[in-house]
């Protein structure tokens, strides 16, 4: 991944060197990332970019600080790359809060104008941020029978007590390895206290399964972990969120991708994933009081009338449950099965529905 990373920026740098030599007025070609060059390809199942790019010069009144920018970033994670060291978003922006000499401006005054010259950076070089030695705050769990080599040290998921193996930034495979494991599927929740109860009533251990939590939305490393247990496992993804318009989002999230990191569908996307719930059909499958519910807001109301018209959302099976979500004008939270029982969750609900292959597409 390293030596992947270091001949692209090493390919950028002789590329500008190459303009400057030749007389030109140096650039930078980034592929645009607005959603006017977004497109879902239904023969992939992604949200993937187009071929738009925009040039970025030296000799530009416009264009000169980020292209500065630019370079300035690409050396700084020369400089991680070359000694080994792996750094957050922050970490960078205070690197680079440095004077321009000469003026009396930094490189960057503040770090809304250092992410997105890192995400110029990484569709330019098609490389994951993770791969430039770059992180984000650890987010979410997983649990299971599997061992893995994390980092160079060999962990049991089996043996991680209440909270599980806590998932880092970069899951990479020089730094995450999968040794050996008995899964028959991934299950991905989306609420942290639903795989709790999951994890505590050893629910990977019966159905031969990974469980893991995002606390909500998926952070990209939990996207990429997901991606490369599918394609490298060969290991099945099911996705169990609330029953609202933002649950759903996730899932495709998980799926498809998402607009704003279309151009890392590749790298993070499971087209073939299946959502197991919760839906809002569940409460006439599962005798669910309609009285749990929470009536839809406005917002929610917005989001769902959104979703009908995304491409991948377009389905019969989706087009019923939105549309009878919207009917019945409310939405139910995961921890609504608790109050058929506190165990129902795991011992009825989810293993009726895998038994069944009740899922969405």
């Amino acid at each position: 991944m390293c030596m992947k990373a270091k001949e692209r920026l090493r390919k950028l740098a002789e590329e500008v060197f190459e303009q400057f030599e030749n007389g030109e007025n140096p650039y930078i070609e980034i592929p645009i990332r607005s959603l006017r060059n977004v497109r879902f390809d239904p023969e992939k199942g992604l949200i993937m970019m187009g071929g738009e790019k925009m040039k970025r010069y030296f000799l530009n009144v416009s264009h000169a600080k980020k292209f500065m920018q630019t370079l300035m970033v690409a050396s700084f994670v020369k400089k991680l790359l070359d000694e080994k060291v792996t750094v957050d978003m922050r970490d960078l922006f205070y690197s680079l809060k440095i004077p321009i000499p000469g003026t009396k401006d930094n490189v960057f005054n503040e770090q809304n104008e250092s992410d997105p010259i890192v995400e110029d950076l990484e569709v330019t070089l098609d490389l994951l941020r993770e791969e430039m030695n770059l992180k984000a705050d650890k987010k979410g769990a997983m649990v299971g029978d599997m061992v893995i080599v994390d980092g160079g040290d060999e962990i049991d998921l089996r043996r991680q007590g209440t909270g599980g193996w806590s998932i880092p930034s970069k899951v990479e495979q020089d730094v995450i390895q999968f040794k050996e494991h008995t899964a028959k599927f991934v299950l991905f929740v989306e609420k942290a206290a639903v795989w709790e109860r999951l994890n505590e009533d050893k629910f990977w251990k019966k159905m031969d399964c990974l469980i893991v939590t995002g606390k909500g939305q998926p952070s990209r490393g939990i996207r990429r972990l997901l991606h490369r247990m599918r394609y490298e496992l060969g290991l099945p993804v099911i996705v169990f969120t609330d029953a609202d318009p933002w649950g759903y989002y996730i899932y495709s999230v998980v799926k498809q991708g998402s607009i704003n990191l279309a151009f890392l569908s590749q790298k993070l996307g499971v087209p073939d994933a299946k959502f197991v719930g919760l839906t809002t059909q569940d409460m006439h499958k599962f005798d669910i009081p309609k009285s749990l519910g929470i009536k839809l807001t406005q917002q929610d109301i917005k989001r769902a009338q959104e979703l009908l018209k995304y491409e991948w959302f377009k389905t019969k099976e989706w087009q019923e449950e939105i549309n009878h979500m919207l009917k019945e004008g409310i939405k139910f939270e995961q921890q609504v099965l608790s109050n058929k029982s506190i165990r129902f969750v795991s011992e009825t609900y989810l293993p009726t529905k895998l038994e069944q292959k009740d899922f969405l597409p």
